[in-house]
């Protein structure tokens, strides 16, 4: 047993959404790999994985590969706060339903290795029998609102989700694991996971990164044609519209039926435009408290996901 998870150690499980703000739009130039710039070598099970590894503090950063600046900013952050950092590259199939884009998901081990570079110091891409050694039928058994927003459109990715996260808690024995805010949701009920399970693993959870132009920066952007990556940006800037107008007392239904309408014009299919406590993510949040808009839609081949914080009007 590695005395990571030894008793004594264990911190107490906690959420920290303050991680500083990284990405294209505030002009940060990465990718360049030079000699001081050691590429991490890639641990296929546990035993590689501990060898590669330094002492001291652990960080996980949890993938499904196809990096991009949003992956990297975590891995920057997880950097900043631990001894160690490992990135898990794992494109977990029981979170995918038989109609999504398992198959069609980018994957580009080798090229994630290289942007990878200087900041982490091994990639952990565990083969499918590591993960699944066989037929997958316990599950965790989460809150209703897995299956609200993406869990109404998406059955059972949630559980999925948080299956995989949790085995890669054990695999792994991280002190510290970092997500990103673009998927809020994921990330709330991952901690929950974390915190009702008892896993000895602080999350923090760090702002999202975006294009000059605010699109939200995800794998799936690559589906986006010329046309539609032009168009795209207008989900963000239409949160972003709504949150001020919430926030200086526009009733939160009128914002919300002329977004969903703008969207649709422009050729947008919404999914879900939600009005949520922060903490919670309970519907209706009461007056003063922090509160997040969460929308996602898609458009042409592309499902895209955003969401803008605020804070409720006073009474």
């Amino acid at each position: 047993m590695s005395p990571r998870l030894s008793p004594a150690s264990f911190p107490r499980p906690k959420i920290l959404f303050n991680c500083l703000t990284y990405g294209v739009a505030a002009g940060i130039s990465f990718f360049t790999v030079s000699a001081a710039h050691t590429i991490p070598p890639l641990a296929r099970d546990v035993n590689e994985l501990r060898a590669q590894l330094p002492s001291g503090k652990l960080a996980l950063v949890p993938t499904m590969g196809a990096l991009h600046e949003g992956h990297l900013s975590l891995v920057r952050r997880a950097r900043a706060i631990a001894e160690a950092v490992a990135v898990s590259v794992y494109v977990n199939p029981l979170q995918f339903a038989p109609h999504e884009d398992f198959a069609e998901y980018p994957r580009d081990l080798e090229g994630d290795r290289k942007k990878l570079a200087g900041i982490a110091d091994v990639v952990f891409a565990p083969p499918d029998g590591l993960m699944y050694p066989q037929k997958q039928t316990a599950t965790i058994a989460l809150p209703p609102l897995a299956g609200e927003m993406c869990g109404a459109s998406r059955p059972g990715f949630f559980e999925g989700v948080v299956t995989v996260v949790c085995k890669l808690f054990n695999l792994v024995h991280p002190d510290v694991a970092v997500f990103g805010k673009k998927d809020w949701q994921q990330a709330h009920l991952v901690g929950l996971a974390a915190r009702q399970l008892n896993f000895p693993v602080a999350m923090e959870v760090c702002n999202i990164a975006r294009e000059p132009d605010g699109l939200a920066l995800s794998s799936r952007n690559k589906y986006l044609t010329p046309a539609e990556r032009n168009r795209a940006p207008l989900l963000h800037a239409l949160l972003q519209t709504a949150a001020a107008e919430i926030q200086n007392g526009k009733p939160p239904e009128d914002i919300r039926d002329n977004a969903i309408n703008q969207l649709r014009e422009a050729g947008f299919a919404p999914d879900y435009w939600e009005l949520r406590d922060a903490e919670t993510l309970t519907p209706a949040p009461p007056p003063g408290v922090p509160a997040v808009l969460l929308a996602a839609a898609t458009l042409g081949k592309t499902r895209l996901l955003d969401n803008a914080e605020l804070r409720m009007p006073p009474q």
